[in-house]
């Protein structure tokens, strides 16, 4: 049990940097600004929805990092 619990904790690792760097950054500079004028040409609510949804993923994947951490810690005394 604990092996898998470690699996599965390294496989949220990984998604966890995955999803952070594939967030826009606040203060996104040349980039942003090209983007943001895309933005308001295509439609605003395409780059918050993406944004948005991003920002409650990690929130999940960091609670289930940081749960699959206590029960490691607990399983292994």
């Amino acid at each position: 049990m604990l092996l898998a619990l470690v699996i599965v904790h390294i496989v949220v690792a990984i998604a966890l940097v995955t999803i952070v760097l594939l967030q826009s950054g606040k203060a996104a500079g040349l980039s942003g600004t090209i983007s943001g004028g895309a933005e308001t040409f295509f439609g605003k609510n395409k780059g918050r929805t993406i944004d948005a949804l991003l920002a409650k993923i990690t929130s999940v994947a960091a609670i289930v990092f940081l749960a699959t951490s206590l029960v490691i810690l607990f399983l292994a005394k």
